[in-house]
């Protein structure tokens, strides 16, 4: 899988805390498209969200 942007891997951040229940800042529309590009997020009615792929992705990028 390609590497992703600072920018990209921040909007995925951003996606599991809302996923969590937290207020998350805006999160740039270009980077969320990407991430539904990679099947790392999804487009809802509520806005983008993080897939079951995106969070195991994170979760590596996190244990490094």
């Amino acid at each position: 899988m390609a590497e992703l942007t600072e920018g990209q891997a921040q909007a995925l951040r951003n996606l599991a805390r809302k996923k969590q229940g937290a207020e998350v800042p805006f999160v740039n529309i270009a980077d969320a498209r990407t991430l539904t590009d990679l099947g790392l997020a999804h487009r809802t009615r509520e806005g983008w969200e993080i897939t079951p792929e995106g969070a195991a992705l994170l979760s590596g990028l996190q244990d490094n």
